[in-house]
């Protein structure tokens, strides 16, 4: 906002002295004229510096390697928007020889780095990760839905509320959550059984089994309610009632819409908090949703509150965990809990959306899984209520294991995320002005043939059971849960979930795709904003196989 304030001021002490008479001149124009020229002509000449002269003749990022066919105006803003988020820096990951970064121009030519090696992303993401912020941008905009929670949270902040939180996500205690995982998961398995015989039958299908199925809002509604449990200790009971209050509140914030992309477009140009102003329903949906959230989360807190003080036995949720803690107020608590349920629930329904279509299009590899589930883990048939999963059963199960790393590398949840140099710095020796967003691509870097081999672009679980990197060259290849201080705190909850979740949907349904143009990946669009989902959904023919 500076530039604005200094051109407002120098427009309104110009316009003063010029409409005042004081400088000789003819004729004395007005006040206002005076002030509208002289802010109208600062305001171009800002422009033109900003977009045109300095990304092309004066940034001293302007030789480092990118892709070609800017628009003189907009840079790639043209790809960016016609194919998926992170799409586009996939195919430049690949194309580019680069040593560590590829400059782009995005909307109005504001550079972007986007970060392609161990290396470069080892520096933006661990020795110097608190000189590379989340962009104002990225933080209102998001925090609207999510609060200011842990995910949002810059430098003393972010590592206290990291501090306090890390005991709740400790794998000692995610453990203990394995059978709330299986038994959620069952339950939805069970219901969603349900509602394919009861289709099938209304139908007079023969076969009495099979059902199209939309997978993305039946793995929304069982994610929150095993986020429910597991974070908060309350069964929102999405999985029965599809109309649950917080179910439609998340669906009309995830939602992907062309007045959503225009609002964001509008965030860049000028400021989240003018685009957030406007009254269009987009706004209208996210604050009325995100004050319900907002709501239940601090009746949660209260309830436990209450519980905890009766001395009541200690719940395994993370909530309890936060709460025993003592280093969160209630009104900080509020933020991460909605961090918790929106960040937590919809990663791992994207996953499994995913993990649906890519089990469709490989058949193969779903029979191999089906047959290990089958054999290693308890029958949902079973009447015996308290059949249930352990860690240790899990991780007893490699094919499993690869299926679900496979998944999470090819479809990472997050695309990508942004970071804004929060001062002057460098990235491989390269000199980085205070303000340069920074691009961290996990759809790209998870598939870097030069990370990856040459079938980095192939679905292919078995290479993690030939190398526990999956074959990669680094740690670093494999950007689904971030590194560093700021990677993801709920990695190992959301790994045991997606797990329990997968193997209790593979082991009762076979799946096919029911729009076969799908099996073409390029003919899928894909839209979304903290993470990507199918834009049309993700519809399947779903047979219920007998025998488990």
């Amino acid at each position: 906002m500076a530039p604005y304030r200094f051109m407002l001021a120098a427009a309104l002490g110009g316009a003063y002295l010029l409409s005042s008479g004081r400088i000789p001149q003819w004729p004395v124009p007005g006040f206002l004229t005076a002030f509208a020229a002289l802010l109208g002509t600062q305001v171009l000449a800002w422009a033109v510096w900003v977009v045109l002269l300095y990304p092309k003749l004066f940034s001293p990022l302007r030789g480092l390697p990118g892709p070609s066919g800017d628009s003189w105006f907009m840079g790639q803003w043209k790809t960016i928007v016609a194919l998926p988020t992170g799409q586009p820096m996939r195919n430049w990951i690949n194309s580019i020889p680069n040593e560590g970064i590829i400059r782009y121009l995005g909307p109005f030519n504001q550079e972007r780095l986007f970060i392609t090696t161990p290396k470069a992303l080892a520096e933006v993401l661990v020795t110097k990760n608190y000189e590379f912020i989340k962009p104002e941008t990225m933080r209102y905009s998001i925090g609207r839905i999510l609060g200011i929670g842990i995910l949002l949270a810059e430098g003393d902040e972010h590592k206290l509320q990291r501090k306090n939180l890390l005991p709740a996500f400790a794998f000692r205690h995610i453990k203990d959550l394995y059978p709330v995982f299986w038994a959620k998961s069952r339950e939805g398995v069970q219901a969603i059984t349900e509602a394919i015989l009861e289709d099938a039958a209304q139908r007079g299908d023969a076969e009495r089994n099979t059902a199209v199925i939309e997978a993305g809002s039946w793995a929304s509604r069982i994610t929150l309610d095993i986020i429910g449990v597991a974070g908060l200790g309350r069964d929102f009971d999405a999985i029965k009632n599809p109309n649950n209050r917080l179910t439609q509140a998340y669906a009309r914030i995830f939602k992907p819409s062309r007045q959503a992309r225009f609002l964001q477009l509008l965030s860049m140009m000028f400021s989240p908090r003018v685009a957030a102003w406007l009254p269009v329903k987009r706004n209208e949906d996210i604050g009325t949703s995100a004050r319900l959230i907002r709501a239940e989360c601090a009746e949660l807190i209260q309830a436990k509150k209450q519980k905890l003080a009766q001395k009541d036995a200690s719940d395994p949720d993370i909530l309890s965990v936060a709460l025993e803690s003592g280093g969160f107020t209630d009104e900080n608590l509020v933020d991460q809990l909605m961090t918790f349920l929106a960040a937590g629930h919809e990663t791992t329904a994207s996953a499994m959306t995913w993990a649906v279509y890519l089990l469709a299009r490989h058949p193969e590899v779903q029979t191999r899984l089906r047959a290990e589930i089958r054999e290693h883990l308890p029958a949902l048939s079973d009447d015996n209520n308290s059949s249930t999963v352990s860690s240790m059963d899990i991780d007893r199960m490699p094919y499993l294991n690869a299926v679900c790393s496979e998944i999470l590398r090819y479809y990472s949840p997050a695309p990508l995320t942004l970071r804004k140099a929060a001062c002057d710095t460098s990235i491989q020796g390269q000199f980085v002005p205070k303000g340069t967003q920074v691009m961290l691509v996990p759809w790209a870097v998870n598939k870097s043939e030069a990370l990856w081999g040459a079938d980095a672009g192939v679905f292919n679980p078995d290479r993690w059971l030939a190398a526990a990197s999956g074959g990669a060259t680094s740690n670093y290849a494999y950007m689904t849960f971030l590194h560093g201080p700021r990677s993801c705190i709920g990695m190992s909850f959301a790994k045991g979930e997606f797990a329990c979740l997968l193997a209790t949907w593979v082991g009762r349904f076979e799946m096919e795709l029911h729009n076969k143009e799908e099996a073409d990946e390029s003919k899928i669009e894909i839209k979304g904003a903290v993470t990507a989902r199918p834009a049309k959904g993700m519809y399947v023919k779903t047979t219920v196989v007998e025998g488990w």
